[in-house]
């Protein structure tokens, strides 16, 4: 019988083949995930996996080797402090958007704050925000159904309210003008003619990857609702590709509605979101 080492080694190779940067780690969270222990627990099983457990181990490595993402094999990803349900139709939360996460839960909102999560798509911000912030009304906003779906469960036993929506349509909830304290997005932001890494190009939703010819597309909606529905000294946090940075800090700058603009990075050092106040006096 093949032992768990030698097939997590084999798993990482065939992997590293495929192009996977990450394939020892890949390689070693499915063994994790199929055997039910942890990651770096591995080691010490006490007990070789029987047939059936190399049998599942072969067919989902050759998955990921395919370019499915790791999620969608293990049906979760870690955002901050909260698991989520991820899957085919919703786009996967990355680490880079932690950063904004780790801005906003530093922010000295309202005990009872109103915070709005655009493009919620899983709900990975708003999940995570309540759990910040249990007394706050959080509200996720996605006009995607398969996304909401994943939301949905996401949210369960949340104080986290799901809308159907388009940010980009007109006139979109009058009842929050001036009444939300942060509004918080991570849109479709990708240029359309970048190039991506095949687990994005052939799985996740692109409609929730690519924004426009320079991506900036859906932003400006973003930073559009922003200014009708923030209270004077509300937040706007805004994520965008890091090839848009200055073009971010332009739009929220020029529209005139907004103070301290800053361009932040995210945890690699690499531009990744812009912030900004609703001015007090308008």
């Amino acid at each position: 019988m093949i032992s768990l080492r030698h097939a997590i080694d084999s798993a990482a190779a065939l992997l590293a083949e495929a192009g996977i940067d990450s394939a020892r780690w890949d390689a070693e969270q499915l063994a994790a995930h199929l055997t039910g222990i942890e990651r770096g627990l591995l080691a010490l099983l006490d007990h070789a996996p029987g047939a059936e457990f190399f049998a599942q181990y072969h067919d989902i490595v050759t998955a990921r080797s395919r370019r499915v993402p790791l999620q969608h094999l293990l049906g979760t990803v870690s955002f901050g402090p909260v698991e989520l349900h991820v899957g085919p139709g919703v786009f996967i939360p990355r680490p880079e958007t932690e950063a904004m996460l780790e801005w906003a839960t530093a922010q000295p909102l309202p005990q009872r704050a109103v915070i709005v999560d655009l493009c919620t798509g899983s709900g990975a911000l708003a999940v995570a925000l309540a759990r910040h912030r249990p007394a706050a009304r959080i509200i996720g906003v996605d006009d995607s159904e398969a996304a909401l779906e994943y939301a949905r469960l996401n949210t369960e036993g949340s104080n986290v309210e799901l809308i159907r929506a388009d940010v980009t349509a007109p006139g979109l909830r009058p009842d929050l003008d001036r009444r939300v304290d942060l509004v918080i997005a991570n849109p479709p932001y990708v240029p359309d003619n970048a190039s991506v890494e095949p687990e994005v190009a052939q799985h996740d939703p692109q409609h929730a990857v690519f924004g426009g010819a320079d991506g900036m597309a859906v932003i400006a909606h973003v930073v559009r609702l922003a200014g009708r529905w923030l209270r004077p000294g509300g937040l706007l946090a805004v994520e965008h590709d890091d090839t848009t940075s200055e073009s971010t800090v332009e739009l929220v700058s020029t529209t005139g509605l907004f103070e301290d603009v800053v361009a932040r990075k995210d945890l690699a050092g690499r531009p990744r979101f812009v912030t900004a106040g609703r001015w007090e006096a308008s």
